[in-house]
């Protein structure tokens, strides 16, 4: 019976609740001047937050990609998906840049880094630029000694500790400067946007880094048609050397012996001989002029479309904290703390009166 009288006054009950409420709520209310000065701190902490915080700048770049090998089954594929059957898995195009994944080049390392040592303006690189505005001399002055590097001379002359820089920067940039994604996952728009307090760093790597991925994405969707267009013109050029060699070597036979004596059948075989090799030269080059005339027709449909809609320009779209916001948030943000210590205090206080 005592452990059940125990159990039953240690339950809250209502009237308890009610009381410990208002007994707080006269606490706190009797504190009304630290909580006064707490809001006045943070509206001044606030305002000095909107005045003095740099903006961040953002330069967006939008896109349009049309992949050639999604177009030729793009109408079978709708009247598929009407009948629940999903086309995308049969298709032969197994590139590496389907879909999503030019997102991620994005990111990458090699592209942020190519991106990095290009011009800023006639004397500095991206990445000198970089350096300078984030004053990572002074920060990573420690470790190493950014200004005895000289990043214009060629990537493979780069020491170790050069190339460290490069990935350790572009991995800043990947994580807290850089988006690319799809604005809408249905079209094939791609928005790229860098995010940064310098405007004209965030403007010029911006309109780089596109044109280095567009670039690089164009090469390789189109360097297998290329490379076969380049050899079958090559051939082309050189067959039809051989076919105008051929009919030079047949005009200079028929001029030594304009009139044959049509009983003498040998003065006419090294005649015939040359007309042999210019039909058979002739036969050769039409073929291969078909086919390149059909790898050009090839190597224009695999080249992407790649149609700039939106780019940056100054002056850029920022983000900044507004006044009337950073006051608000500065006197909430210091009352709350305020609030959160007196009840600490207030509890520490009882429990060393308690014990």
């Amino acid at each position: 019976m005592k452990g059940e009288d125990f159990i039953l006054d240690d339950k809250l009950t209502l009237r308890d609740l009610v009381l410990k409420t208002k007994s707080w709520f006269s606490f706190f209310l009797g504190q009304w001047k630290t909580l006064a000065i707490a809001a006045v701190l943070g509206i001044v902490a606030g305002a000095m937050v909107s005045i003095f915080k740099k903006p961040v700048y953002h330069a967006e770049t939008t896109f349009v990609l049309e992949d050639p090998d999604s177009g030729g089954m793009g109408q079978i594929s709708g009247l598929a998906s009407l009948l629940g059957i999903n086309l995308g898995s049969m298709s032969s195009t197994s590139g590496v840049f389907q879909g999503e994944n030019i997102m991620e080049l994005y990111k990458s390392d090699i592209m942020l880094s190519r991106t990095l040592l290009s011009p800023f303006d006639q004397e500095n690189l991206l990445i000198d630029r970089y350096i300078a505005f984030h004053k990572l001399e002074d920060k990573w002055s420690s470790k190493v000694d950014l200004s005895k590097m000289d990043f214009s001379k060629p990537r493979e002359n780069f020491t170790v500790t050069q190339d460290s820089v490069v990935k350790e920067i572009a991995k800043l940039i990947r994580e807290k400067h850089l988006t690319a994604e799809k604005p809408n996952r249905k079209l094939s728009i791609i928005q790229v946007t860098i995010s940064s307090k310098d405007e004209l760093f965030a403007k010029t790597f911006n309109e780089a880094l596109v044109e280095k991925v567009n670039n690089f994405y164009y090469e390789t969707k189109t360097k297998k048609s290329a490379e076969n267009l380049a050899v079958l013109q090559h051939q082309a050029d050189s067959v039809r050397a051989v076919l105008d060699q051929n009919l030079s070597d047949l005009a200079g036979l028929s001029d030594r012996i304009p009139y044959p004596n049509a009983l003498l059948q040998t003065a006419t075989v090294d005649s015939r001989k040359k007309q042999i090799d210019v039909q058979a030269s002739s036969a050769v080059f039409a073929e291969i002029t078909k086919n390149l005339e059909i790898a050009k027709v090839n190597h224009r449909n695999n080249s992407p479309l790649i149609q700039i809609i939106d780019s940056p320009i100054l002056p850029l779209k920022n983000t900044r904290i507004k006044m009337l916001k950073g006051t608000v948030l500065g006197a909430l943000v210091f009352v709350f703390a305020t609030l959160f210590w007196l009840f600490v205090s207030r509890i520490y206080q009882r429990h060393i009166q308690a014990t």
